[in-house]
């Protein structure tokens, strides 16, 4: 599903907890094994009636539509950044997103503690000297001011962990959090101007025509600042992805998880691409979408016809036992592209109340027919779901 589908821990955590005292205080010595997380597609699978749908395009403008949209069931403000350490020169990888999930779509009315709101936000950072892979997460209700996100000046926070405008477009911004192992202290500039995927920034996920989101993406943000990790700060510089996305759209009913790809390659070139996996590959193909900017050219829409993708390696997380890709060649023939993109760590699973691969990645190969080098970002999900229904004796994880 395109970039991801937001989700509220809060509930994921709410769900896992009471199907654990429900088996706890009903259950016997032949109940399932208690899972401290749930599927995404479980998580995603949820009642819809009442809210707006992504149905038409040519929506998007700034700076409205960069802050929330609250008539929708799910919005994510999500940042993946490939850093380099000013000390030692090694690679620093991190992600920070804001989740936004409406409970009902009826706005809460009575005291400031009422809201149908609730955000979460993940973070993580990757240390390619070390391979110290790193993550935390935090929750919070859209009221009273400890949640909550605003377009002018743009703003989008959970308690003290924010992204906030500090220049004359709400793009020109610094980003703080800290957790118990490390913190993220950045500023964050756009050197390119949006890109909008799909048609005009209407996403398709599905062939279903109501399966789709608003989705645009700052593709290079200059970012410098520090970044401390188990007690060492580091002075950084590198590029920032920001994708904003907002829809009430689920996965299908066959439709079990997605590998998402935000590529940047050193002759100036922007990639995005997304395949939507199904359950039984053999029956039917993963839905695919990608966005191609040539430099500063306009934004070129691929689709499975357009772009190839082969898993070259794979890894298993003795965490969760999920399986994970971790290598692949991306081919577009059109434009004389194939790369050979890796992880920078292999372990870069996020293992919190939806366990997924988030990982920074570098890229060699040839684009236009000429070498070229790159970095970027990968997201994977659905995997450890699949590991738990292989344990559990049911295939299809629920």
């Amino acid at each position: 599903m395109s970039r991801r589908t937001a989700i509220s821990l809060v509930l994921l955590l709410l769900v896992a907890g009471l199907s654990a005292i429900f088996a706890l205080i009903n259950g016997n010595g032949d109940r399932e094994p208690i899972r401290a997380s749930i599927s995404v597609a479980e998580a995603l699978r949820s009642d819809t009636t009442g809210f707006a749908r992504a149905n038409r395009p040519g929506r998007i403008s700034f700076p409205d539509d960069h802050g929330p949209h609250p008539e929708f069931k799910t919005e994510w403000w999500y940042y993946t950044g490939n850093l380099d350490c000013a000390d030692t020169g090694s690679p620093i990888g991190f992600q920070f997103t804001v989740f936004r999930n409406a409970l009902v779509p009826e706005p809460a009315v009575g005291t400031d503690w009422r809201t149908n709101q609730l955000y979460s936000a993940h973070m993580a950072v990757s240390d390619g000297r070390t391979g110290v892979f790193l993550f935390a997460d935090k929750t919070s209700r859209g009221a009273a001011g400890l949640a909550g996100a605003t377009a002018s000046p743009f703003r989008a926070w959970v308690q003290d962990w924010e992204v906030r405008q500090v220049g004359e477009t709400a793009m020109h911004s610094s980003l703080r959090a800290t957790a118990t192992d490390f913190s993220l202290d950045l500023t964050l500039q756009p050197e390119r101007p949006p890109i909008f995927h799909g048609e005009n920034g209407l996403s398709p996920k599905s062939d279903d025509p109501d399966n789709a989101s608003y989705y645009y993406s700052f593709t290079r943000l200059r970012s410098t600042g520090t970044v401390a990790v188990r007690g060492r700060a580091c002075e950084v510089e590198g590029l920032t992805w920001m994708d904003h996305e907002w829809s009430t759209s689920a996965l299908g009913p066959t439709q079990v998880g997605w590998d998402w790809f935000a590529l940047r390659l050193s002759n100036g070139w922007d990639l995005m691409y997304f395949q939507v996996r199904e359950q039984n590959p053999e029956v039917k193909r993963p839905f695919v979408e990608g966005t191609l900017v040539e430099d500063s050219a306009d934004p070129i829409r691929l689709d499975r016809t357009d772009i190839t993708l082969e898993v070259t390696d794979r890894w298993k997380s003795d965490a969760s036992g999920g399986e994970y890709p971790a290598g692949w060649t991306l081919e577009i023939p059109d434009r004389q592209v194939r790369l050979d993109i890796q992880p920078i760590i292999d372990d870069q699973e996020l293992r919190l109340a939806v366990q997924y691969w988030e990982g920074a990645v570098s890229i060699v190969g040839v684009a236009a027919g000429s070498p070229v080098t790159g970095e970027g970002y990968v997201e994977l999900t659905g995997y450890a779901d699949e590991a738990f229904g292989e344990l559990s004796g049911n295939p299809e994880g629920d």
